[in-house]
């Protein structure tokens, strides 16, 4: 079985038999939440329940997905989402765990997903818990890549509901905040492995899923990502359609200057989650640029850009829609598009420089 990291750095094989391999070796991720509650200002006892439904619908998700070849959620459904994409079947079906599970536990009184046109209020229905929390949620990222057994992931952003609105009947312009006001942001990446990536503004961590006791345990934490890597992740067949700075950039990761780290290498999986993840870990920059036939990128921001932009500076790294650092954007619209780099900081800065079209800035001293 996967070996975990314990939060002390060793090393230890659950289910071996060993005693290393016992439950109490390790922290729950509802441990982790009780224990640093008092640490962090939103860190309530409304807030822990919160996440445990987040994570809950998540084990969910991750069931079905392993089981998706025998239970018949491969596929389409026929129908177009709001984003004009084509619905995957597991779309939808993660769309309504994360909703049913929000709705049961009475600490979200608003909920905006990138499979629904609308945000959805839950006061109404729910009489118990704080019901003072705004959720936004992408399901289901890269749902198209489960067909060919590609990892595929959700990503979810927390936000407490601002003063002056009513969370009985919660306006849904309530959930148009910048991503600086963001209390929390997480994703879960569903792999060789599911693991639960968090952050309250108070650093990352990681929390990989043991399916023989169904629960989360802290394998990665604190979470830091290196300031410069060697990986580039892009779309490249849209080179021609990328702005001139942009292709600029390309063409100077590819040079070979080893003091630079360069030439840099291609990965890219399709799979947002999958992606950012691995350059997370490893040292990149993702990037999903403006086009000539999406002059305004296609990342979502209230979905994709913010929750994973909040992650990424708090593990070190930057996140810019290439002029502007993406958390201070201000949001028009629940479903607005953003042009995105995100990753390791020089990288981010480099790319920032070649866009505004002062590439001497890119260049070490």
């Amino acid at each position: 079985m996967t070996g975990y990291t314990r939060p002390d750095g060793a090393s230890s094989h659950a289910g071996d038999g060993s005693p290393e391999g016992e439950l109490g070796t390790f922290k729950t991720l509802e441990q982790f939440i009780i224990e640093r509650q008092d640490s962090f200002p939103h860190s309530t006892g409304a807030f822990s329940r919160l996440l445990r439904d987040i994570s809950l619908a998540a084990k969910i998700v991750n069931r079905d997905m392993r089981r998706a070849g025998l239970i018949d959620v491969y596929g389409s459904t026929g129908e177009t989402n709001v984003q004009g994409e084509v619905q995957q079947k597991m779309d939808a079906l993660a769309h309504r765990e994360f909703v049913q599970a929000l709705r049961r536990g009475g600490e979200c009184c608003l909920i905006g997903s990138e499979e629904h046109a609308e945000a959805i209020p839950l006061s109404s229905v729910s009489q118990e818990g704080d019901g003072q929390y705004i959720v936004l949620l992408d399901p289901l990222d890269g749902s198209s890549n489960i067909d060919v057994n590609v990892s595929v992931g959700t990503i979810f952003s927390i936000y407490r509901l601002p003063d002056g609105y009513d969370e009985e009947k919660p306006d849904p312009k309530a959930a148009l905040q910048s991503g600086t006001e963001q209390v929390a942001a997480g994703y879960i990446v569903y792999g060789s492995s599911t693991m639960l990536v968090y952050t309250t503004g108070n650093g990352v961590n990681g929390f990989t899923l043991d399916p023989s006791i169904g629960e989360f345990l802290l394998s990665h934490p604190d979470l830091q990502t290196p300031d410069r890597g060697r990986i580039f992740s892009i779309n490249s067949g849209y080179y021609h359609s990328f702005e001139g700075g942009l292709r600029e950039y390309l063409d100077w990761l590819q040079q070979q200057d080893p003091e630079t780290n360069r030439p840099a290498k291609t990965r890219y999986i399709g799979s947002f989650v999958s992606d950012f993840h691995r350059n997370l870990l490893k040292g990149g920059i993702y990037m999903y640029p403006a086009t000539e036939g999406s002059p305004e990128g296609k990342l979502r921001l209230m979905y994709e850009a913010n929750p994973m932009g909040f992650i990424a500076e708090e593990a070190g790294g930057a996140a810019s829609d290439g002029h502007t650092r993406i958390l201070e954007k201000s949001p028009e619209k629940l479903h607005q598009r953003t042009p995105l780099f995100i990753g390791s900081k020089e990288m981010v800065r480099r790319a920032e420089a070649f866009l505004q079209g002062e590439p001497e800035r890119a260049m070490p001293a």
